[in-house]
């Protein structure tokens, strides 16, 4: 079902139409075959960065779409409703984009952004570490200064689209304590880096979760963004746009759970009636639709104010919390909706149930985005 949305001008609903389009015939009709083979979508990034949808919430003077937030977010849930792992994919993109684009000399911007924001380079976000997910500041992987650039050591884990892309937002120790941590612009590839095998995971299976292993690759010293020091501030600043990402993911992956639910329940009949008009399954249908639209309207609540130019920090955590926790519920209803079938691999909700999952816990696990609510409302 499309969502009947209400967006800011003309163009942008004419943008989501041809959202809409491409999804329905790019995504949509290849998304079971590569998650059940477990197999990389090759050429779709492409095709997606032709259509300049790999850069919208960024800048015209650099190559970017120049679209509101708002915008940028409905676009990522209509991608979500076909194909989860694409949407989270092309999320992480645009927060792997971030860091150059915020923080970036004029000179680097030129040179890097408008190849970033085109899709010629997709990115990746290499923040985490075996021993330090949700604690950023603990991160051990050293850049070590070197005649003209940085010698890098250490590993890096949780790397969505990793060992694919074509560069990363990487995060590495110049220094002692939460100020020594620095932010670079690394390449996908280069001596001295290598990738584990990709993570057998509950879903997301088309787009490889992968461990980094960096053993004294050299970077040149203007692959730095920002100051040494400065990388724990640019990756939070980069986390708060990635959590309303996510929120609209997860949006998307619940909607496609109520559509089926409610296609399933009009054509199944039991006791002399469609399931739909049994008022228990219809009250619970009706549970999953408010879920949902409370959902879609967070994060275009926070998404307004990031527009807006104002603090949006608290209401990111508040979308990355209620649209998770309601793409679960929503997913497992759908499941229950559908009974025994809902089970089985021959109806998408068993998918869209093991996919839900992993919101809950990336972008920072929603107990921390309960710690970061309650601590700014401390404040």
């Amino acid at each position: 079902m499309a969502v009947d949305r209400l967006l800011p001008t003309q163009e942008a609903h004419d943008l989501i139409d041809l959202v809409r389009d491409i999804a329905d015939k790019e995504l949509a009709p290849i998304v079971e075959q590569h998650e059940k083979a477990e197999t990389y979508p090759e050429g779709l990034f492409a095709t997606l960065g032709e259509a300049g949808l790999l850069g919208l919430p960024y800048p015209e003077e650099h190559g970017g779409g120049g679209q509101p937030y708002e915008v940028y977010l409905q676009v990522l849930e209509e991608f979500a409703a076909r194909w989860a792992a694409v949407a989270v994919a092309l999320s992480v993109h645009g927060l792997s984009c971030h860091p150059m684009a915020a923080f970036g000399t004029p000179e680097q911007q030129e040179r890097w952004l408008p190849r970033m924001l085109s899709g010629e380079l997709v990115g990746g976000y290499s923040l985490s570490e075996p021993q330090a997910g949700s604690d950023a500041a603990a991160l051990t992987c050293k850049a070590e200064k070197t005649t003209g650039g940085y010698r890098i050591t250490g590993t890096k884990a949780w790397i969505t689209h990793g060992g694919v892309v074509d560069f990363y937002a990487l995060f590495a120790r110049t220094g002692e304590g939460s100020r020594g941590v620095s932010c670079f612009l690394a390449p996908g590839q280069a001596e001295g880096l290598s990738f584990g095998k990709p993570e057998e995971k509950m879903g997301l299976h088309a787009i490889p979760t992968v461990t980094a292993n960096w053993d004294g690759a050299v970077l040149d010293a203007d692959r730095l963004i920002g100051s040494e020091g400065d990388g724990l501030p640019i990756a939070f600043s980069a986390l708060d746009s990635g959590r309303l990402g996510i929120a609209a993911v997860a949006t998307g992956l619940a909607q496609s759970a109520l559509d089926a639910a409610v296609d399933y329940a009009h054509e199944r009949s039991a006791f002399g009636k469609k399931i739909i008009d049994h008022q228990g399954l219809g009250f619970l249908l009706a549970d999953m639709a408010a879920a949902v639209d409370s959902a879609r309207a967070t994060y275009l609540d926070a998404a307004r104010r990031r527009d807006a130019g104002r603090e949006y920090g608290r209401q990111a955590s508040v979308a990355k919390l209620v649209a998770t926790d309601a793409a679960m519920k929503v997913t497992t209803d759908a499941v229950q909706v559908l009974g025994g079938y809902g089970y089985t691999r021959d109806f998408p909700v068993e998918r869209f149930m093991r996919e839900a999952k992993i919101m809950q816990i990336f972008e920072g696990t929603n107990q921390i985005q309960r710690l970061v609510i309650s601590r700014k409302l401390a404040r």
